[in-house]
């Protein structure tokens, strides 16, 4: 029998304390669109997404309404362009990136991921006609995301890779200057990027996947920062039980939204992402657990350790209420999306260097940073080579999605709207990284690669 109990418990995370599904991400292969002739691909491409996703928001909004379970994103990813556009003989790929984007509209979901590249050991002819293009796709189109994997634990980090990325960075901040670099925020450089993970900007459909699957990322920072409030002075023993526990009621529900919309579809259940995804709704954020757990401000000494135990106590729950797990997992700390985050920075408590620091416990990296427009590629590119760094040594996934704005410096505000937020201009160091980045190469794997 359903105890009334946890009705209303349920009832009151999604009314007062935001919880929410923040995603469901449709997985499409694209390998079956490979033909010799770019327009024909493109046709195939689209063909194939507008049948495969033409009833996932309408199921997604169905969910909703029977089950009174806010879904805020319905969202495609599709196998990396690089890999599917290569065959033909396009010398760039933007009309790739177009008729994605004229796909995602007509199916009606919020962003499709997969104008991506994964040059983490080198360069196909693909790969680099695919990077080239990014600047001026993602300023022509409204709903395609990019991502690039420079780096593994196994292979190490492509530093030539990571000097282009910066370089890419700063162009594509060039083209949608008006909208204040925009799409930039759409543009996502991955150190070990996963297969499944239904976020943007960074979801592509991996090759090990099914033809199509349904991943589903769930949210609720404000749950836990509530749940924290029952237990305040209380040892960090019962801080990580009570994020556990709370962790699997959120993770049930994703469960729950994510059997529904694959068995609605007859379309395959891949994993739940358990991440902790904050909006810039006040109540919505990491930073305000941080500080719940007895931080004047995120950013203070003691940071890094309680993001740590959250991110800890998050997989440890969320484990336990889903067979199949997956994504990135963990809590994301994207300041643009976190107002909690970004009142942080405007009084002082938080700068890059803390923020980098905290990425080495949390699920992904630097994210969603607004950052002066003059700041030079080769800085850029430095600050992709520390984050890769920490990802490749710790085997785990890290990203830096970067926002140079051009005609702001620090102090200023940035202002995207919606789940995008708005973000304060950081500082960052004036110190030259030029030579160091114009070395070029490989950074090799780590000893603990070699495991077999």
């Amino acid at each position: 029998m359903i105890n009334y109990n946890y009705i209303m418990e349920t009832i009151s995370m999604i009314e007062k304390e935001k919880l929410d599904i923040r995603t469901i991400t449709m997985g499409i292969s694209l390998l079956d669109c490979i033909s010799e002739n770019g327009q024909i691909c493109r046709n195939k491409i689209y063909d194939k997404v507008t049948k495969k996703a033409e009833k996932l928001v309408m199921t997604g909004e169905h969910i909703e309404k029977e089950y009174g379970i806010p879904i805020i994103n319905k969202r495609i990813s599709v196998t990396p362009i690089s890999l599917i556009a290569q065959a033909c003989e396009d010398t760039d790929y933007v009309k790739f990136a177009q008729v994605l984007d004229k796909a995602a509209i007509a199916v009606g979901v919020n962003f499709i991921g997969g104008f991506s590249s994964l040059v983490h050991k080198g360069y196909t002819k693909g790969d680099d006609i695919l990077i080239k293009s990014i600047p001026k796709a993602l300023s022509e189109t409204e709903r395609v995301c990019a991502s690039v994997n420079v780096g593994s634990t196994k292979t190490g980090i492509n530093m030539d890779a990571v000097r282009q990325m910066g370089k890419i960075i700063s162009h594509t901040a060039k083209l949608t200057e008006k909208q204040d670099g925009i799409g930039c925020a759409k543009l996502v450089v991955f150190a070990n990027a996963v297969e499944d993970n239904p976020f943007m900007a960074g979801a592509f459909h991996g090759i090990g996947e099914p033809d199509t699957v349904i991943n589903v990322g769930v949210s609720g920072p404000g749950v836990v920062k509530v749940a924290l409030e029952s237990c305040k002075d209380e040892p960090f023993d019962v801080v990580s039980d009570t994020i556990k526990k709370t962790a699997f009621k959120i993770t049930r529900m994703g469960q729950l939204v994510a059997s529904e919309a694959s068995k609605r579809l007859n379309v395959p259940f891949g994993i739940v992402d358990l991440s902790l995804a904050p909006t810039p709704a006040v109540g919505d954020s990491i930073a305000r657990i941080l500080e719940e757990m007895g931080l004047e401000a995120c950013g203070a000494p003691g940071t890094t350790a309680a993001l740590a135990l959250l991110n800890d106590a998050v997989k440890k729950g969320g484990i336990m209420a889903s067979s199949h797990v997956g994504g990135l997992s963990g809590a994301f700390i994207p300041v643009s999306e976190d107002e909690g985050m970004i009142h942080a920075v405007k009084i002082g408590a938080l700068n890059i260097e803390k923020l980098e620091a905290m990425t080495c416990v949390c699920s992904v990296g630097l994210d969603m940073i607004a950052i002066p427009g003059k700041t030079s590629p080769e800085t850029i590119s430095a600050i992709i080579a520390d984050e890769a760094a920490i990802g490749v040594i710790n085997n785990k996934t890290t990203a830096v999605r970067i926002i140079p704005v051009f005609g702001k410096d620090v102090g200023d505000e940035v202002v995207f709207g919606g789940l995008l937020g708005n973000a304060p201009v950081m500082d960052i160091n004036g110190f030259s990284s030029k030579s160091f980045i114009e070395r070029g190469g490989r950074i090799p794997a780590p000893v603990h690669s070699m495991k077999n």
